[in-house]
Order: structure tokens, then C-alpha cells, then sequence
């Protein structure tokens, strides 16, 4: 591959990752309009909900078994397109059923493009020779920012959410258009059986992504409840804390990669534990709004760059297919998004949401002493 080719991988694979974020950020401002098109409940709109979770979570095997046979590249470019092309659906879907059918379709375009864009961003990394994954993954975060930014504009300036859609839905497909030929076409799959059960330093980077997943998690669903449940800031200004986490990790990953570079993987979990610790301890202990807001800032700062390496890790692995290693990193990591913060919720009622989120800075000290071992896999 020439120099030229190369920086054509790198940009199709950060505008997938763009892609991906965009597409699921678009959804976001259309629940209520769901919600209120088909006349249901709270409970009944979780329900719906959770079918896109169970969509992602579905494909995400096989998407590791497709691009261990043939590739990354179909799989980021069929996904990546039907992705765009399921956003309208959602907002014409009349009934339960066909909103959750429409869900779980999304869900599986996107649990796919996130599987297949991460082994392709192994790839891209590995002929690189230097740190290029917490760049790929600030790309996620910015086009998380560009989808719900446009879709909110549209619906502000009195655009219905169905042309809404169609125009996101031109803006992924068109992104993934030129980022198509420019994917590197790997090999096909290693060597072996391509069904395999996680095990070996796989089951551990797994353990550590459902963590990391669970903390990101938290911060979406539960951040603006601690806020105003302490009484430092009323309902109105309490997703401040989420918006301060969001900001320190894109920009964490923004700058990631020369981080990694200098200091390594083995580091950079370590110390990225410690700030993100030392974060919930800000959170939890200094009862003031600068120390929630800073608190907050420093958990985003501290997790920016451990799912990075979590996956470039499961890239230079050896027990497993990279291709299912990486399926069993990203579904492991969806599981903590999708069960975790139901946890928290029971936690919480049991004892209080302090008492949970203490728990999630003691999760962390799992990453802190595991570091070691994940970084000593073969590079």
C-alpha cells in the first residue's frame, strides 16, 4: 500500500466512525415525535427502545465472522450505508411493532459498522506502526455531536422529522460513498475455527470494555439525577455534568494518540484510571458544583483513552481471530451500555445513587491493576 493509500484508508476509516456517530445521534431528538406518534407509555417506549439495543448486540457476532471470512471492508460499507438508509423508516414506523422491526434493524446496522470500522481501524493502525485508534474514536464523539446537532437545527427550524431524516440520511450515505474506495481491502480471516469462545486475555479486555461501557453509560443516564438529587444544580442545568464528560473525552481523544505514542499503552490505563478515580472521588465527596463540574470533566479526561486501547489490545492478541476478538470487546461493551445502567437504577433504590456510582469508581480499580496484563500481550 503507498503513502497515498494509506492516508485514504485513514480518512474513509475516521468518516465511518463519523458515520456511526452521526447515524445514532440522529435518532436521539426523534424519540419524543416516536413517542408521541404512537401513543404509548414511558414503559412501552423502554420496551421499543431496548429493541435497537438487542439489534446491536445481535449483529455484532456476525459481524465478527463476516470479517474474519472476507474482510472488514463489506461489512463497514453495507452497514455503514444501511445505517443511513434505516434512519427515515423510524419516523413513518405507525405501530409498536413496526417501530421496534425498524429499530432492531437500525440496531443491527450499527452494532456491525461499529464492529467491522474497529477491526478496520486495527488494520489501518498496525500498518501505521503508531497509535491511530483514540483519533478514530473521537470521530464517533464528533459525529455524535454533528447528528444531533443538524437533526435538533432541522427540527427547530419547523422541518417534520420524516425530510429531517432524509437529509441525514443523504449526509451518512454520502460520507459513506467516498469512504468506500478508499477502505483497505484486508486478507481474509486467520487461520482456525472461526467459532470461538472468548477466553484468555480476550474474556479479560471484554471484562474491562463492559467497565468502561457501564462508566460511559452512567454518565448519560444517571448524571443529571445525581446532580440535582445532591442539590447543586436544579433540573434544568443538570445535564451540564454530561456535557462537561462528553467534552473532556473527545478532546482526550483528540490528543490520545500522541499520549499513547509517548507513553504507552500499559500507561495510559493506568493513569487514565487514576484521573477518572480521582474524578468520582471529586464528584462524590466535595459536596460543591465546581467539584461535580470538574469531577465530571476529569472521569471523561481519565476514560477517553482506555477503550482505544482496550481495542487496539484485542488487536494484537493471539488466542482468538482479531475479528471475533473485536465482536467480543464491542458486545461485551454493549452489554455494560445496556444492563448497566439498569443496575445502577436498582442499586440506587436499594441504597442510594451515591452508593452506585462509588461502585463505579471501584469497578475502575479493576482497569488500574489489570493493566499490567493487558498490556504485556504481544504487540
Amino acid at each position: 500500500m503507498t503513502i497515498t493509500d494509506h492516508r485514504a484508508a485513514r480518512l474513509a476509516t475516521r468518516l465511518a466512525f463519523f458515520v456511526a456517530g452521526f447515524g445514532i445521534a440522529c435518532w436521539a431528538p426523534l424519540v419524543p415525535f416516536a413517542k408521541q406518534r404512537l401513543g404509548v407509555d414511558d414503559a412501552t417506549l423502554g420496551l421499543l427502545l431496548l429493541s435497537l439495543g438487542v439489534g446491536s448486540v445481535a449483529s455484532m457476532l456476525a459481524a465478527g465472522l463476516v470479517s474474519a471470512r472476507y474482510g472488514s471492508k463489506p461489512v463497514v460499507v453495507v452497514s455503514g450505508l444501511a445505517l443511513g438508509l434505516l434512519l427515515p423508516p423510524l419516523t413513518i414506523a405507525s405501530t409498536p411493532v413496526t417501530l421496534a422491526a425498524a429499530l432492531f434493524g437500525f440496531g443491527a446496522a450499527l452494532g456491525s459498522l461499529d464492529v467491522a470500522v474497529n477491526i478496520q481501524a486495527i488494520e489501518v493502525e498496525r500498518l501505521s506502526e503508531r497509535p491511530l485508534m483514540s483519533g478514530f474514536h473521537a470521530q464517533f464523539s464528533i459525529g455524535g455531536f454533528a447528528g444531533s446537532g443538524v437533526m435538533t437545527a432541522l427540527l427547530a427550524f419547523g422541518i417534520t422529522p420524516l425530510p429531517g431524516t432524509i437529509i441525514c440520511s443523504a449526509l451518512a450515505v454520502a460520507a459513506m460513498i467516498v469512504a468506500a474506495p478508499r477502505l483497505m481491502a484486508s486478507k481474509p480471516a486467520e487461520p482456525g475455527p472461526l467459532l470461538v469462545l472468548p477466553h484468555g486475555a480476550v474474556l479479560l479486555l471484554a471484562a474491562l470494555a463492559a467497565i468502561m461501557f457501564l462508566v460511559e453509560g452512567a454518565m448519560l443516564d444517571w448524571s443529571a439525577l445525581l446532580l440535582t438529587g445532591s442539590g447543586r444544580l436544579p433540573a434544568a442545568q443538570a445535564g451540564l455534568g454530561y456535557i462537561m464528560f462528553s467534552i473532556a473525552m473527545t478532546a482526550g481523544r483528540l490528543v490520545g494518540d500522541g499520549v499513547v505514542a509517548r507513553i504507552g499503552d500499559r500507561a495510559t490505563l493506568l493513569w487514565g484510571s487514576v484521573i477518572a478515580m480521582t474524578g468520582f472521588i471529586m464528584l462524590l465527596v466535595i459536596p460543591s458544583i465546581m467539584a461535580a463540574i470538574s469531577g465530571f470533566a476529569l472521569i471523561g479526561a481519565g476514560a477517553s483513552n482506555l477503550v482505544p486501547v482496550l481495542f487496539r489490545r484485542a488487536g494484537a492478541q493471539s488466542a482468538m481471530p482479531v475479528g471475533l476478538a473485536v465482536a467480543a470487546v464491542t458486545t461485551a461493551g454493549y452489554s455494560g451500555v445496556l444492563l448497566g445502567p439498569a443496575g445502577i437504577g436498582f442499586v440506587a433504590a436499594a441504597t442510594s445513587l451515591a452508593t452506585a456510582f462509588w461502585i463505579l469508581a471501584g469497578l475502575l480499580i479493576l482497569v488500574l491493576v489489570s493493566a499490567p496484563f493487558v498490556a504485556a500481550a504481544p504487540q
